[in-house]
């Protein structure tokens, strides 16, 4: 976090310990010619917090928002972090600042947006930044966070962000979550995620449902037992670039997602195929059909890589995904080949 000095090198800073928290509460003002112009509130947490104080924090900021900046150090939660007010920031120090959930805690370790099944507002300007999240799985027993009621639909996941907009995700890492490293879900637009790592998930590194108009760049997403990126409900006007995805069961799993733009992903190592395209399937009386609106069309893959694939490079699975095309690809030694097609010329290759 970038902080101006005065002309004479001070920090100008205003600080007082908050009673009870175990932190610093900073309002930083930078000088200028004229007039003096105040700055965002600050919190700096010291060494040794806890999840209940960095929650306490994030809940003390003044309405128009803030940050919360955690140290380096290992940093035990039980309950989830949550981001549910416009303009909040959570910062660490980069991969020094550990997120670890507490055995058997059974819950994500971070929520952006309003912790609830059905959000009923969208939440604004939120940012999670330059910190590591140990979801520590093998010492968790379910994939939701309750059994009932309330957050029975919310996923155990690294960070769940849910009907937000505008907001970022940047140099985070994610790490051994009982379900996904980083979801998207239930209205999330304009969200920019940058330098995500994800690896060792229960499920996906990446999993994107709701979600349009958002870019994901500079991704490593690895080692995952499902899909390195999982898409699969209402993905629309999307960009992914610049993304390495490496050893997982799939590279990319996509069904229900329209008009986005795939630029510079690399796949290596697939156990099965790079990218599986298809609909949803539903039982009719007439028997298994197509689901309304859940084909994968006009996409575009702009220099795609697959190489080491268990399976083929590309795989469209249903002849209702139509209008994708595929430009400057690359694909070899896969042990299925390059493209695989439900039937011919459904996918066009520039």
């Amino acid at each position: 976090m970038k902080m101006k000095l005065n002309q004479t090198g001070k920090l100008g800073t205003v600080a007082r310990l908050a009673a009870g928290v175990g932190l610093f509460l900073v309002s930083i003002a930078w000088v200028a010619p004229r007039p003096t112009v105040a700055g965002p509130t600050v919190v700096m947490l010291r060494p040794g917090v806890t999840g209940a104080e960095i929650q306490k924090a994030l809940d003390a900021l003044p309405a128009g928002g803030g940050a919360v900046v955690l140290p380096p150090g290992k940093i035990e939660v039980d309950q989830p972090i949550v981001l549910r007010r416009d303009y909040q920031t959570l910062h660490g120090c980069g991969t020094s600042t550990i997120l670890t959930l507490a055995d058997n805690a059974n819950c994500p370790v971070i929520i952006m947006g309003e912790p609830v099944n059905h959000p009923q507002k969208t939440v604004r300007g939120l940012r999670v930044s330059d910190l590591a999240i140990d979801g520590n799985r093998i010492h968790q027993q379910r994939e939701c966070w309750r059994l009932f009621g309330e957050g029975s639909q919310i996923r155990n996941n690294g960070i769940t962000a849910q009907d937000v907009s505008d907001s970022t995700v940047e140099h985070v890492t994610t790490a051994r979550c009982r379900s996904g490293g980083l979801v998207t879900t239930l209205g999330v637009r304009r969200l920019t995620v940058r330098g995500l790592d994800a690896y060792d998930n229960e499920f996906d590194g990446l999993a994107c449902y709701l979600t349009t108009d958002s870019l994901f760049t500079e991704l490593s997403l690895h080692d995952n037992p499902g899909a390195g990126i999982s898409l699969d409900l209402a993905f629309n006007h999307n960009v992914i670039r610049h993304a390495v995805l490496a050893a997982n069961d799939l590279g990319i799993f996509m069904r229900s997602s329209r008009g986005n733009q795939f630029q510079d992903v690399s796949i290596f190592n697939s156990h099965h195929y790079g990218v599986f395209m298809a609909h949803v399937d539903q039982l009719t009386p007439l028997g298994w059909k197509a689901a309304p609106q859940t084909a994968c069309v006009q996409n575009s893959f702009t220099n795609l890589t697959a190489r080491k694939c268990g399976s083929a490079a590309f795989r469209v699975n249903n002849d209702t995904c139509i209008n994708n095309v595929v430009i400057g690809a690359q694909f070899t030694d896969n042990v299925k080949g390059g493209l695989s097609l439900v039937q011919p010329n459904l996918m066009t290759l520039q």
